[in-house]
């Protein structure tokens, strides 16, 4: 069987680096390939359109793959030259990467349901309560948890479950307080955390599923008595043995987990992953994909998380795709690993930078005066331009140096895109990040598009020949 043709399509800058990447991919990956140099300095500026009347792929080609900032629709493409046309990565250094995770599968899959509590709601209004279970939902949570106050029997939470039910949301209430969860029942509270001793009496009038819980947490045994008790009144149960914080029976806790499947290894099984989240100084990403990970293995199909402590804000968000991920790695038996990216935020999964040499070859072939800024293996700033090429760690001293030439292009609009610019570059060097021209830093799932590219100061006096407008990097395919 022949293999694959693939056409890629360049300017005339990107030429050199995307040839010295495509010669290895395609004896890796297994394809052949051919390449249109267009007469266009800079990739990022093609437009499918001007491309139309300029291509002319080989015959043989089965996919034409066109740069990531190329803009406009690529039907007529298509139309014309008989073949899948793609839009390829922004960054050519990223096309291994974009080969492997074409053939991945999605991580549609999880079996792990994620309960969001919504913490101290007596405190909080019906519109508070609503807009943040709408928060919750939107983020991955498939059942809300309304959050009761120890100490107090909350009048109001029967009207509060009723809101929630009405508004479509599968709801659970946190209480021990059988007056307080009974009212919640009624209301359509399908689930009940927690029950123990101290409770468990009242639980055949709720009318729906429970969770048992030891009555302490380092008594497994007074969780046997509650799940039996429970069990011979056909009350639907989860087990929950409780997690515990590092330094008060973490590892401990975790061993209950264990044990607790080896008694009931058919049990439903719950477990509460903010008392790690919450009460831990660390982002709280890895925390629950190692959660999660413990869960899916030992069969453990729901948690109960919370985004209350700043560094947990996007817990939900981040349990979803954990699951998903931890789901794929022990059904497919691989590596959770170059699956989900979005879960790495503070650092990038592979450092795309150029050599020194490349930047300084790059340097010399620019014509034009538009400044390019990128970052080097070596890890220092480069601000690139026709005649121009500074380099340092310090934006400060490398703008300054940029000044003293006296360059005619540079009003307050452009200085300050280049020194915005220059502040993402440096804290990308600061956090080991990749850093593309024009383009938000990936952050993961907590990325955050930037739409606005440029300052408009027409009232403002310009230099004479300035410009505004500012081209992107140049590792573009």
């Amino acid at each position: 069987m022949s293999q694959e043709h693939i056409h890629f399509v360049t300017g005339r800058l990107a030429e050199p680096s995307l040839r010295a990447v495509l010669q290895p991919l395609a004896s890796a990956v297994g394809f052949e390939y051919s390449l249109s140099v267009l007469n266009i300095t800079v990739a990022a500026l093609l437009t499918t359109d001007w491309i139309a009347p300029r291509l002319q792929p080989p015959v043989a080609s089965n996919r034409i793959l066109l740069p990531g900032y190329c803009r406009g629709d690529t039907s007529t493409l298509v139309e014309k030259f008989r073949c899948p046309v793609e839009f390829g990565p922004k960054d050519l250094r990223e096309l291994p990467t974009y080969f492997q995770q074409a053939s991945m599968d999605q991580l549609n899959g999880y079996d792990i349901e994620i309960i969001a509590e919504i913490n101290h709601c007596p405190q909080l209004s019906m519109a508070e309560v609503l807009a943040e279970a709408a928060r919750l939902q939107s983020a991955g949570a498939n059942v809300i948890d309304v959050g009761c106050e120890p100490g107090n029997t909350w009048s109001g939470v029967g009207e509060c479950v009723k809101e929630l039910r009405d508004a479509g949301y599968r709801v659970s209430i946190d209480s021990l307080n059988p007056k307080e969860i009974s009212a919640a029942a009624s209301a359509g509270a399908e689930l009940v955390l927690s029950v123990n001793s101290s409770n468990r009496a009242s639980a055949s009038g709720w009318g729906c599923e429970v969770v048992a819980i030891p009555d302490d947490p380092s008594d497994l045994n007074s969780l046997d008595e509650t799940w039996g008790f429970l069990t011979q009144r056909n009350i639907p149960t989860r087990i929950d043995p409780v997690l515990e914080p590092i330094g008060f029976g973490f590892a401990r806790s975790l061993e209950r987990y264990l044990e607790a499947r080896r008694r009931w290894p058919q049990a439903e099984m719950m477990m509460g992953i903010g008392n790690l989240t919450e009460l831990t100084d660390v982002d709280s990403a890895g925390v629950n994909v190692t959660l999660l990970g413990f869960c899916q293995e030992l069969e453990i199909r729901s948690v109960l998380t919370t985004q209350v402590i700043n560094w947990a804000q996007s817990a939900v968000a981040e349990c979803d795709l954990a699951r998903r991920l931890v789901f794929q790695a022990i059904k497919a038996r691989v590596l959770p690993k170059h699956t989900a990216p979005q879960l790495i935020m503070l650092r990038d999964p592979k450092l795309l930078r150029a050599a020194d040499a490349e930047l300084a070859e790059m340097a010399a072939r620019l014509k034009d005066n538009n400044y390019r800024i990128l970052l080097s293996e070596s890890g220092e700033i480069h601000l690139l331009a026709a005649g121009i090429h500074l380099r340092g760690t310090n934006p400060y001293v490398i703008m300054q140096q940029l000044f003293d030439r006296g360059p005619s292009n540079l009003d307050s609009a452009h200085s300050f895109y280049l020194g915005y610019e220059m502040a993402k570059a440096v804290t990308a060097l600061t956090l080991g990040k990749n850093y593309e021209q024009d383009e938000a830093l990936n952050w993961g799932l907590l990325t955050q598009a930037e739409s606005v590219k440029r300052l408009s100061l027409d009232h403002q006096p310009r230099r004479l020949g300035s410009k505004s407008r500012q081209t992107r990097g140049e590792q573009d395919s």
